[in-house]
């Protein structure tokens, strides 16, 4: 099993009784605060990673932030922590622990979401179409298997995809060279990313994303209304990053986390594939 990155949201005075039982388990990699609007910062901190956030009820307006990150984090697995409920109410997080020390409740939790979202990601990785894709991708060269993955997203119901490739993260210059879609968009997007947009965002991050106009990050189309919602995939194999894919539908509030999942199987196929080229 490789490491996991984990954010621990809980409140001061539990803080200690969190690091002493959970620092045993080497599998998992750690980070504590005391405050939700410290986890907000680092979940928005391109910098760091995090693959699953564990909060305890008892931060208060636990409810209306869960929904936030599902909406801005896709991917995020939530656990939420409620010692003093007498039993686990169904809500919007992935698992609830109401005993998390108790014969190692919330490590076991934790194990079993991550076993299940591989899971997960191998069955979607055996539909047809992500093997169809698979297969021409072995067919084209690397400028091809560009346009191969954007034709493959869109023909799953989206209004404009495109690749863009990391020539360098520091500084940060990152390329459009693929893209589908209307005429009239594809002549506006822009041929550089930005630091500060969603495609600059995951390029730094290594980690999926959903932006509509309200958003931060976001895209300059959406912000100015041209496009309704965006969905940005890192393009990413054995640690590197190759590019990014940017998934765009005209209405907003219409991608969703399976919607990602499937994007994120076309990346690992791509950033697979352009590995083999070097």
């Amino acid at each position: 099993m490789s490491t996991s990155d984990v954010l621990i949201a809980v409140r001061r005075e539990h803080a200690s009784r969190y690091y002493k039982n959970l620092s045993p388990h080497k599998d998992y990699r750690f980070e504590l605060v005391s405050d939700t609007r410290d986890a907000l910062d680092i979940l928005a901190n391109s910098d760091k990673h995090v693959d699953v956030l564990v909060i305890d009820q008892g931060l208060g307006s636990s409810d209306s932030l869960i929904a936030e990150l599902r909406h801005a984090y896709p991917r995020l697995l939530i656990i939420l922590v409620d010692e003093e409920a007498d039993f686990a109410i169904p809500g919007q997080a992935d698992e609830i622990s109401t005993e998390p020390f108790e014969n190692d409740d919330l490590v076991r939790r934790l194990a079993r979401l991550l076993s299940d979202r591989q899971l997960e990601t191998l069955r979607a990785d055996s539909l047809p179409g992500v093997r169809a894709f698979a297969k021409k991708l072995r067919t084209t060269n690397e400028g091809g298997k560009y346009q191969a993955a954007v034709e493959a997203c869109q023909e799953m119901g989206y209004d404009y995809v495109g690749y863009y490739r990391i020539e360098t993260l520091k500084p940060l210059t990152v390329t459009l060279k693929a893209q589908a879609g209307a005429p009239a968009v594809m002549a506006i997007m822009p041929k550089q990313a930005a630091p500060d947009d969603i495609i600059g965002w995951v390029s730094t991050s290594g980690q999926s994303r959903i932006a509509g106009p309200q958003d931060t990050p976001t895209h300059p189309l959406i912000a100015r209304g041209r496009l309704g919602v965006a969905a940005c995939i890192p393009v990413v194999f054995s640690g590197t990053r190759y590019g990014v894919l940017i998934a765009c539908r005209e209405q907003p509030n219409s991608i969703y986390q399976e919607h990602v999942m499937m994007l994120e199987l076309v990346g690992a196929q791509l950033a697979a594939a352009i590995s083999k080229e070097g």
